[in-house]
C-alpha cells in the first residue's frame, strides 16, 4: 500500500474524482495521507488584463471548496490543493515535489482526439516517477 496517494481531478467530472477517492482510500496505508489536487489551466497575460477583478482567484476558490465538498462526501480527512498551469506536467511535478508515492487518476474512454493530443491520464501515466493507478 502507499503512504501518500495523489488523486487529480477536473471537477466538472465529480462523480469520476469521488471513485478515484474512494479508489485511493482503499490504496492508502494505515497513518497515510490521500491528497486531492485540481489544475487550473493557465490563463494568458492578454486574456488576464481583460477579465473583471478577482475572477481567477474566485475561480481558484471555487475550486478548493470542490476539492473539499468531494473529501467530505467521502467522508476523509484530505488535504486540498489548487494549482494553475498544464494539467499532465503539473500532476507530475506536484507528485515529486511533495513525495507523492501513488497517482490515483480517473480516465475517460478515449476519443480519436485523444490519439493525436493524448489525454492527462496518459501524459501521468507516461512522466510520472511513481505508481499511476488508471480508473476507468
Amino acid at each position: 500500500m502507499y503512504k501518500n496517494v495523489l488523486v487529480p481531478m477536473m471537477l466538472d467530472h465529480k462523480a469520476l474524482g469521488e471513485m478515484a477517492t474512494k479508489v485511493a482510500q482503499l490504496l492508502q496505508d494505515e497513518g497515510g495521507s490521500i491528497t486531492l489536487l485540481h489544475v487550473m489551466d493557465g490563463v494568458p497575460e492578454y486574456i488576464r488584463s481583460e477579465l473583471p477583478k478577482g475572477v481567477l482567484e474566485a475561480g481558484r476558490k471555487d475550486a478548493l471548496a470542490g476539492l473539499e465538498a468531494v473529501a467530505g462526501k467521502a467522508g476523509i480527512s484530505a488535504r486540498s490543493v489548487v494549482l494553475t498551469g498544464h494539467p499532465g506536467r503539473s500532476i507530475c511535478d506536484y507528485a515529486k515535489e511533495n513525495g507523492i508515492n501513488c497517482i490515483v487518476v480517473a480516465s475517460h474512454r478515449p476519443g480519436l482526439q485523444d490519439y493525436f493530443i493524448g489525454s492527462t491520464a496518459a501524459f501521468v501515466v507516461r512522466h510520472a516517477g511513481c505508481a499511476v493507478h488508471v480508473m476507468r
